[in-house]
């Protein structure tokens, strides 16, 4: 009973602890949330290595299928059509296998609660929202969610099997054989899925930012050629040194940010129509 009061007092009356405390129920459910997921991870254990984390190093992956079809047809270079992906995969340490396994089933788990855990962020921040802000952010869970997991497709589909194509392959002589330590390939996937994932939360982060008036649709077009520029070097350091790959990573990035102009444009209109909707209230 004591719980259900606290959830029912007004935010502006609530102290610096009652947020807290609010704060940290909101974290414990996120948390509880990411370990049944993880837990449920762990037991599949060879559905998701076998089949998804390996399944990139496999010369049959979809992606290479795809790309040695597209560059067969334009009468590019073959290099994505592949019989072999020449290394192997080892575990150095004691207990490499099972720290890998324990780490691929949290992230697994953070990945399947992810929207859980945005409608829990959501939960905290909308009894400070007004009425009409709280109804215009319903969304707000299903896109960043979408946004979310198409990005970690796109790291999954794209930046690792092109990553582990050119890295796997890779060599500086015939004499160098690549044994690649397990966890090093699998912090490969997992750096690529979750900052793709992350990455693609960019027009929810431009439509945060506009908000509360740190960010412009003047100031994100006046920055574009910059933001051009970070978008080429970060494809090129996330991908192969090739023009193809960096190509494939750039245009979506580039899509996402022209997206995210067109957000902030919106919110600042909408801004403009409300503020001038009060002040004709306040006339009459």
């Amino acid at each position: 009973m004591a719980r259900k009061k606290k959830e029912e007092k007004n935010p502006q009356e609530m102290s610096f602890l009652d947020h807290l405390e609010e704060l940290r129920w909101h974290l414990i459910r996120s948390t509880l949330a990411i370990l049944v997921a993880a837990l449920a991870a762990f037991f599949a254990k060879d559905f998701i290595f076998d089949v998804v984390l390996f399944g990139p190093k496999n010369p049959d992956f979809i992606t290479y299928r795809i790309l040695c079809k597209v560059s067969t047809a334009l009468g590019m270079d073959q290099s994505f059509c592949l019989t072999e992906i020449p290394f192997r995969i080892q575990s150095r340490t004691m207990a490499g296998q099972f720290n890998t396994h324990m780490w691929t089933a949290i992230t697994a788990g953070f990945i399947v609660a992810f929207p859980y855990i945005i409608y829990e962020f959501w939960r905290f921040i909308a009894p400070g929202l007004s009425n009409v802000e709280r109804k215009a952010s319903k969304g707000f869970i299903v896109i960043a969610s979408v946004l979310f997991f198409i990005g970690v497709l796109f790291g999954y589909y794209i930046i690792s099997p092109l990553s582990i194509n050119f890295l796997g392959s890779y060599r500086v002589s015939d004499q160098v054989f690549n044994d690649i330590d397990l966890d090093s390939y699998m912090g490969l996937i997992r750096a690529s899925v979750l900052a793709s994932g992350v990455l693609f939360e960019l027009p929810i982060i431009i439509y945060l930012l506009t908000k509360i008036g740190l960010v412009t649709p003047e100031i994100l077009k006046k920055y574009r050629k910059f933001a051009l520029v970070g978008i080429l070097v970060l494809s090129a350091v996330i991908t192969p040194p090739d023009i193809t790959s960096q190509i494939i990573v750039a245009i979506p990035v580039l899509v996402l940010y022209e997206a995210s102009i067109f957000i902030s444009k919106f919110v600042l209109r909408k801004q403009r129509k409300e503020e001038l909707e009060e002040k004709g209230l306040t006339k009459k």
